[in-house]
Formats: C-alpha cells, sequence, structure tokens
C-alpha cells in the first residue's frame, strides 16, 4: 500500500507539473533604458521559460570574453560533435569545422543558431555545463535574482527560468556594458558561407525606430520577444513572455511601446487641484459634487485618451462604472494640457482603484468634483 501510495504521488506531481507547464505565462514590462523608469508591468517578476531570449546571456559573456583579450572577433571556435547536433535552428555546422567569433555573433543574433550557442559555451567555459553556471552566476551579479540557466541556447529544460523583468535587466546592462556591439542587434542578416540568414524579428522591420533585440520560442514558454526602439533620444525596452502567436505577440509588442513613447515624448504631468475646503456642508454627503479618478495629462489628446481607456478596460471590475473623459486646460503661451480621467465613479472605487495603480507604480489622483462637470463620452 505504501509503494502504491508514494505511486500515486509521483504520478499526480509530474501530472502537475506537466499542467503547468503546457500553457505558457503570459507576461509584459516596459521601461526606459536608460532610467529604468517602468512604463507597463504584468506578471514581470513570474517566472517562464526564456526560450532564446537565452542567449542575449551567451552573448553577454562573449563579449565580455572579447573585452577582456581572451579572443577577437576573428578568433575561430571549434565546433564539436556534441555542438553539431544541437537541434535546429541551427546553422548546420560539421563536427571539427570551425567559425570565427564575428560570424558565431551574427549566426546568435540572426539566425538565432542552437548550435553556435554550444560552440561558444564550450570555447568560453570550457563545456555547457560550466558556461552555464557562469551564466547563472552573472545574472546574479546583475541583478537578476529570478533567473537560472542550464544551457546556453534556450532549448527545452526544466531549471532553466526567468522573468520579463529580469530580462529587461540584461538588456539594460548589454547597451550599458557594451555600446560598442549594441549596434549588431539591428541587424536584419548576415552572410556565412555563402549563404545568407534573415531575422525572424519582423518587429526589428515594421515598428518605427526599432534597434533589436531578440525572439525566442519553444512549446512551453510561448512567443517571447524583446525589443529595444529610440525615438526622439529616448529609449525603451520591451519585453514580452508567453505570446499565443508571433504574430499576435508582435503586434502587442508594438502596441506596448506606442503607448510607452507616448510617455516619454509628451510627459506626463498630474495637474494640480486644490483639496476642497472642509465646511459643515461638505462633511455631509454632498449631491451636487461627483467623484472620479485623474491618470496623467498630456500636451497631445491622443495619450491621454489611450492611457485613460486603457485603465478604464484594465481595472473596470474595480471601478465598477465611470466614463473616460479627456479634459483640457489651456496653459501659458497657449499649451493645452489634456488631462486624462475616468469620472462617475463613487469615493470608495475612486481611491481604491488610485491605491492599486500607485502600487504599480503609476499616478492616479482621486477627484471629488462639482457634478456640473460633463461626464459624457470619450
Amino acid at each position: 500500500m505504501r509503494l502504491a501510495s508514494k505511486i500515486l504521488c509521483l504520478l499526480i506531481g509530474l501530472t502537475a507539473f506537466l499542467a503547468g507547464n503546457a500553457e505558457a505565462k503570459y507576461a509584459a514590462y516596459v521601461v526606459d533604458a536608460k532610467t529604468g523608469k517602468v512604463f507597463h508591468a504584468v506578471n514581470e517578476n513570474t517566472r517562464n521559460y526564456p526560450a532564446s531570449l537565452t542567449k542575449l546571456m551567451t552573448l553577454y559573456l562573449l563579449f565580455e570574453a572579447v573585452e577582456k583579450k581572451r579572443l577577437n572577433f576573428s578568433t575561430r571556435l571549434a565546433v564539436s560533435r556534441k555542438a553539431a547536433n544541437r537541434p535546429a535552428s541551427r546553422l548546420g555546422l560539421k563536427p571539427g569545422q570551425s567559425i570565427r567569433v564575428k560570424d558565431a555573433v551574427m549566426a546568435l543574433i540572426v539566425k538565432s543558431a542552437n548550435d553556435v550557442a554550444s560552440v561558444v559555451a564550450e570555447s568560453v567555459g570550457g563545456n555547457e555545463k560550466r558556461f552555464a553556471l557562469r551564466m547563472t552566476d552573472k545574472a546574479r551579479k546583475l541583478g537578476m535574482s529570478r533567473t537560472t540557466f542550464r544551457n546556453a541556447s534556450g532549448l527545452p529544460h526544466r531549471g532553466q527560468m526567468s522573468t520579463a523583468k529580469d530580462m529587461a535587466t540584461l538588456t539594460r546592462a548589454i547597451i550599458n556594458r557594451f555600446p560598442q556591439y549594441y549596434h549588431l542587434f539591428s541587424r536584419q542578416a548576415f552572410t556565412f558561407e555563402g549563404r545568407t540568414y534573415r531575422t525572424h524579428n519582423k518587429v526589428l522591420k515594421t515598428f518605427p525606430g526599432a534597434e533589436g533585440m531578440k525572439t525566442g520560442y519553444i512549446r512551453a514558454s510561448g512567443f517571447n520577444l524583446i525589443t529595444t526602439a529610440k525615438r526622439s533620444g529616448k529609449r525603451v525596452i520591451g519585453v514580452v513572455f508567453g505570446g499565443n502567436t508571433s504574430r499576435s505577440r508582435n503586434r502587442h509588442m508594438k502596441t506596448l511601446l506606442t503607448r510607452a513613447f507616448s510617455k516619454t515624448t509628451a510627459p506626463m504631468q498630474m495637474a494640480k487641484i486644490a483639496k476642497p475646503a472642509r465646511s459643515k456642508e461638505s462633511s455631509t454627503t454632498n449631491k451636487n459634487r461627483i467623484w472620479g479618478i485623474q491618470v496623467g495629462a498630456f500636451y497631445t489628446h491622443r495619450p491621454a485618451l489611450n492611457i485613460a481607456t486603457d485603465i478604464s478596460n484594465k481595472y473596470a471590475s474595480v471601478l465598477n462604472g465611470g466614463k473616460v473623459k479627456v479634459m483640457p486646460l489651456r496653459k501659458s503661451r497657449n499649451r493645452v494640457l489634456y488631462r486624462a480621467r475616468i469620472l462617475g465613479l463613487n469615493r470608495r472605487n475612486a481611491y481604491r482603484t488610485c491605491r492599486l495603480l500607485k502600487k504599480h507604480r503609476k499616478p492616479c489622483l482621486a477627484l471629488n468634483l462639482p457634478s456640473n462637470v460633463e461626464v459624457a463620452s470619450r
């Protein structure tokens, strides 16, 4: 009976593990590359399989080896039988062949070649297991506290885990530590031994201002993507985990980046609103006033409408009603500040929503306004 019970428990545990990995975990994280300011965060600390996003750490350690002059871009790396037998995506290297560091870098960025990842791991770390330990150690030093690497490629391994936030941290580290190599991530094609390979990263081709970085996919992870983009001198990093398809993932990434840039190009300024003076009349329930929230103020109408609509949809269950309203306020020099508001709430829901937004580092101000304020449509 005891043996049967143990077997049953083992089967239940295995079933739970497989079920838990049968569906990828969605996460998204968007930050300012320079300041680290967070524009969007959903499940950013949830651990998931990074898939080929792993190769960014492989490249980090390769760049580090070049910087320390242990290698140079012309150094040839030997291809072992084990590396050559790595499954696709791969370059098709043969045992005994060699590849220059420069070509290895481009194969990892553009082709996401698993055989090349193993070649780099064996050349820099002695073997892939030791290299993976170095990857994890470097992750800890960079502040990636929830990341563990087991291989250099991102091929399936139950212990190879990371988060959207940790991957954004790694991306920032690459940009800051290796600015001389950062431009390589914008390459959409490279040629090796007479054959041209093209990038999987469609966002790099279709999103204005996109600079890099990396796609990733295994069945357990879903479709992952890291994108860096720059507009008007501002660089933003976007990370998406667990997309259902590459197309929907790309579309979602472009939406997140567009929203982030709307906040950087038109800095959010919370309008100062004086607190109503306390009086006997205001201490009682005042039917001549309404409650609402203000979630930002912009110098153009569109971002104000977008952010208010986004919050209205995302926090609908907490708001329990309310109407999106963009209210203009004329400033000096004929400039207009468009205030993003959700009006027609009750006091409790207004304060509750603000607490949730501030918890996620988003601005929010509870408002108590005269009831003659127009609460009509968007």
